[in-house]
C-alpha cells in the first residue's frame, strides 16, 4: 500500500486565520509556537500587540526565580521582535524590576508605539523615565501606580486620544498642562486623586471619567464632551473650602456641555454641584441629555434636590432616568419642609420623551415620594418606573405601596414595579 504523506495543515492554513490565532492567544504560548515547525519558528515575532502580565509567569516557588524569569521573558520578545510594536501592556507587581521597565520604555520609544498601558501593583510606585515623551505617536496611554513628571520641554502627544491615569502622582498644573497640550485627545480618565482643582480644556473630548476628592472642576473648554462620570468624595479636609467658595459649582461644571447625552454622578456628587449661588443666573438647557445617573441623592438636602430638578427639567429630549437615594434617610426624624414643593414645584413641565425611572434604595421619605409623584404626573409617554426600597425601611412598605396608588399618572401605559431592594 502507498504510503500517505500526512500535510502539514497547520501551517497552510491562510496569513490572516495565523495572525489571528496569534493574536488570540497569551504572549508566552504565542511564543511557544516557534516549535511547531520551521515555518512557525518567527512567526510570533511580528506580533503588533504585546501584553505581558501573570500568564507570562513560570511556575517556580521561590519569588525570586519568578521575578528573573518573568524579566528574562519580556526582554527576550523584545530583542527578537521584528517590525513594528503597535501595543505595549504591562501588569506586574514586581517592583524590583523597575530598571528593566525603564530599558523596555526606551527600547519602545524608539519605534513607534501606538498604546502603551503599565499597570503596577502594591508596594513602590514607578517613577516614568522621560524617554515616554518621546513617543510622539502615542494614541493610547495608561498609567496606574505611577510618578509622571512631564520634561519642561515637553509640547504634548500629539496623537493621543485616550488618556487614563489611576492613582498617579502628577503635580495639578502638569496634569492640566498635559490635557490641553494634547489636541485629539478623547477619552479622559482620572482616578484616586487627592485635593485637586482641575480645569480641562480639551477641544475634542468625548468622554469623561473621574473619581477622587476634587476641590473645584470646571469643564467650560469642552464643546463635544458627551458622557460624563463622577465619583466624588467631599471629605472633611475639604469641607471648610466648599463652605467658603461663592461661585457656583453647577455653572463651573456643567456650564460648558452643550452636546452632553450622558451624566452619571455617584457619592456626594448632587452635594458638590449644589454648592455656590445660582440665584440669578440663567438656566442652561441640555439639549442632548438623554440619560442621568445620581446615586446616593439626599432627598432631604432641598440645595440637592434643586440641583436634581434643575437637571431633568432643562433636558427637553430626557429619555430615562435612575436615581439613588442616601443610605440615611431612613434615620431622618426631623419634620419636612412640604413648603419646598409648593414654591419650587415646576407645574408646567412636562417630560415628552421620558419613559423609564429607576429609583434604588428608596425610604419613602415625604421628599422622595413627591419626587415621584411629580415625575409620574409630569411624564405622559412614560413606559416603566421602578422603585426598590432599601433593605432598612420594611416596615415603610404598605403605607408606601397606599401613597403609590393615589398618585395621578399623566401615562396610562406606565407600568410601576414596587419591590424590596
Amino acid at each position: 500500500m502507498e504510503d500517505l504523506k500526512a500535510g502539514d495543515c497547520i501551517s497552510d492554513l491562510p496569513e490572516s486565520i495565523i495572525e489571528t490565532i496569534l493574536t488570540l492567544l497569551p504572549i508566552r504560548d504565542a511564543v511557544r509556537t516557534c516549535i511547531l515547525s520551521s515555518k512557525w519558528r518567527y512567526r510570533w515575532t511580528t506580533l503588533p500587540d504585546l501584553v505581558f502580565d501573570d500568564r507570562c509567569l513560570s511556575m517556580y516557588n521561590d519569588g525570586k526565580l519568578e521575578q528573573h524569569s518573568f524579566i528574562k521573558f519580556v526582554t527576550r520578545v523584545l530583542l527578537l521582535h521584528q517590525g513594528p510594536i503597535n501595543k505595549f501592556q504591562l501588569a506586574t507587581s514586581f517592583w524590583q524590576c523597575y530598571p528593566d521597565i525603564d530599558q523596555w520604555v526606551l527600547f519602545l520609544s524608539r519605534g513607534d508605539i501606538k498604546e502603551l498601558i503599565l499597570e503596577l501593583g502594591e508596594g513602590k510606585w514607578y517613577k516614568v523615565p522621560a524617554r515616554l515623551f518621546n513617543c510622539n505617536k502615542l494614541t493610547q496611554l495608561e498609567l496606574i501606580r505611577c510618578e509622571l513628571d512631564p520634561p519642561p520641554a515637553f509640547k504634548g502627544f500629539s496623537w493621543l486620544k485616550g488618556l487614563s491615569l489611576h492613582q498617579v502622582s502628577i503635580a495639578p498644573e502638569a496634569i492640566e498642562s498635559l490635557i490641553s497640550s494634547c489636541p485629539l485627545l478623547e477619552r479622559l480618565l482620572l482616578s484616586y486623586f487627592d485635593s485637586l482643582s482641575l480645569n480641562v480644556r480639551a477641544a475634542n473630548l468625548k468622554f469623561l471619567y473621574l473619581e477622587g476628592e476634587f476641590r473645584d472642576i470646571c469643564l467650560e473648554h469642552t464643546p463635544l464632551l458627551v458622557t460624563v462620570s463622577v465619583a466624588m468624595y467631599m471629605t472633611d479636609d475639604n469641607t471648610e473650602y466648599f463652605e467658603q467658595s461663592s461661585s457656583c459649582s453647577f455653572i463651573k461644571f456643567l456650564g460648558g456641555v452643550p452636546h452632553l447625552e450622558r451624566l452619571t454622578g455617584q457619592i456626594d456628587f448632587t452635594k458638590y454641584l449644589s454648592i455656590g449661588d445660582y440665584q440669578g443666573i440663567r438656566p442652561i438647557t441640555f439639549s442632548y441629555l438623554k440619560v442621568i445617573e445620581l446615586y446616593e441623592v439626599s432627598f432631604e438636602d432641598t440645595k440637592e434636590m434643586l440641583v436634581v430638578l434643575r437637571l431633568i427639567t432643562n433636558s427637553p429630549h430626557l429619555k430615562e432616568i435612575q436615581i439613588s437615594g442616601s443610605s440615611n434617610a431612613a434615620a431622618i426624624t426631623e419634620a419636612p419642609n412640604l413648603d419646598f414643593w409648593a414654591t419650587i414645584f415646576p407645574k408646567d413641565c412636562t417630560f415628552r420623551h421620558l419613559k423609564v425611572v429607576k429609583m434604588t434604595d428608596m425610604s419613602g421619605v415625604p421628599h422622595e415620594m413627591e419626587f415621584i409623584k411629580f415625575l409620574l404626573a409630569s411624564s405622559p409617554v412614560l413606559e416603566m418606573m421602578s422603585i426598590a426600597l432599601s433593605l432598612y425601611v420594611r416596615d415603610r412598605r404598605l403605607s408606601m405601596l397606599i401613597e403609590l396608588l393615589q398618585f395621578r399618572r399623566a401615562s396610562a401605559q406606565a407600568a410601576i414595579f414596587f419591590m424590596q431592594d
